[in-house]
């Protein structure tokens, strides 16, 4: 599934305004390359270095961020996203193990301007994953009937983490004696006890050529907490409900809600190779 095919897929969001873009593009098409013209110079393939101080530290401070170990130092898939926003968000993926038992899902998701400068870096990693079964999941993690996903709190639970395999150590250096984490919504109106999820597509491409990949139609949240009494770090709880619309070019039906735990960086912290 190349870019080109998503194109067909999501219209406007591969659309070009610059005629040099598009020359940039068919040069590209012409090498079979389909990861073209991205920020900080990324393709699939790419060694990512990141300095691991900012993540080290908000661990000690009780984050729940997972640090990418020794082979997950190369970008193995890039998706765009498509958003109701004026600039453009994309993800690169350092590993895209779906279901967690691989080290689970990582990803820098960069967003940059309308004019493309890069103005927020995440770093992301797999929490867990989980299948909404029920008619009432699925509506509440897409937050319809104004409820659900979108609600001003989200509350993180010590026995969540019990039933996915945390061990007693870790969950007493980050719950404490407390039963639960509270996250904050982090958009919208604070005051507001709901706002409605932020709806968009991923295109994801798994091969330079853009053959592998998979689309999505995405139902997201970010949710905040502060790791230190000050508030100087923090961590986001990104809750994404994910429709697969098609996997490799073959349609393909699932449902599933990921929770991704994201610490900002700043763009000196990384170098793309």
């Amino acid at each position: 599934m190349a870019w080109k095919d998503a194109y067909q897929y999501v219209g406007k969001l591969f659309n070009k305004h610059d005629k040099d873009e598009l020359v940039a593009d068919d040069m590209h098409a012409e090498s079979g390359r389909q990861d073209a013209s991205l920020p900080l110079g990324a393709r699939i393939g790419s060694v990512v270095n990141l300095q691991k101080t900012p993540l080290i530290r908000a661990i000690s401070q009780g984050s729940l961020i997972a640090m990418p170990d020794e082979a997950e130092t190369r970008i193995v898939a890039i998706s765009r996203m498509q958003l109701p926003i004026s600039g453009k968000m994309y993800r690169y993926y350092l590993n895209r193990d779906a279901d967690g038992n691989n080290g689970g899902e990582k990803f820098l998701q960069l967003y940059c301007d309308a004019s493309g400068e890069l103005q927020e870096l995440l770093y992301c990693s797999h929490l867990t994953r989980l299948i909404p079964e029920t008619v009432e999941d699925q509506q509440a993690f897409l937050g319809e009937n104004g409820a659900g996903l979108g609600d001003r709190n989200y509350s993180l639970w010590r026995e969540q983490l019990v039933s996915i395999g945390w061990d007693e150590a870790s969950l007493d250096s980050v719950f404490s004696d407390a039963d639960s984490l509270q996250y904050e919504r982090d958009a919208g109106d604070p005051a507001q006890e709901f706002v409605a999820p932020f709806k968009g597509v991923e295109t994801r491409i798994d091969d330079a050529a853009g053959k592998l990949g998979l689309q999505q139609d995405v139902v997201f949240m970010p949710y905040r907490r502060s790791l230190n009494e000050a508030g100087e770090q923090s961590e986001l709880l990104l809750i994404s409900t994910e429709i697969l619309r098609s996997k490799d070019g073959s349609s393909k039906r699932d449902i599933h809600v990921d929770f991704m735990i994201a610490l900002p960086l700043e763009a000196e912290r990384l170098l793309v190779q």
